[in-house]
């Protein structure tokens, strides 16, 4: 079997709603919004910088990420410059290196605009993403959110 290609790819009126179908496992819920929601946010909160992208495993579209980009920081409630606000892997496409994957093209890309870390945040509980952000080197910065979330930081300059 050969290797899958993950992209990014913008949102079309191509693939709007493949991408609004994209849905987590029902106990992953409580952790990440829908898409639809996801975007919702995103036109609600300008001052965030959104930026986000389909995530694609070779032609079938797998997942959702957001960022704040390059956004001046106003805590507590606009983390930055660089915030990884959302990633969504459908429950189909989970566990196959998509997320982690997603990641490293976000890093890479942030990188090349002059970041020098990626902040994201996550709701803690079991079953959440704890693991997986600590996998891929994020750490905790010592900071909860005001909606209780867990702040993490990932240092790009190592």
């Amino acid at each position: 079997m050969s290797p899958v290609t993950v992209t990014l790819r913008q949102i079309t009126e191509a693939n709007f709603q493949s991408v609004l179908a994209l849905r987590t496992t029902p106990d992953q819920e409580r952790f990440v919004s829908t898409v639809a929601d996801s975007m919702a946010e995103a036109a609600a909160n300008p001052q965030g910088s959104p930026w986000y992208r389909a995530v694609y495993a070779d032609e079938r579209p797998v997942g959702f990420v957001m960022l704040s980009w390059d956004v001046e920081p106003q805590p507590p409630h606009i983390n930055g410059p660089w915030f990884l606000w959302k990633l969504l892997m459908d429950s189909r496409y989970q566990r196959l290196g998509y997320g982690q994957e997603v990641v490293r093209q976000v890093v890479e890309l942030i990188r090349a605009h002059g970041a020098t870390e990626l902040l994201t945040s996550y709701v803690p509980g079991e079953g959440g993403p704890a693991g997986f952000y600590a996998r891929l080197g994020f750490v905790p910065t010592g900071d909860v959110d005001p909606d209780g979330e867990i702040l993490l930081r990932l240092d790009l300059l190592e």
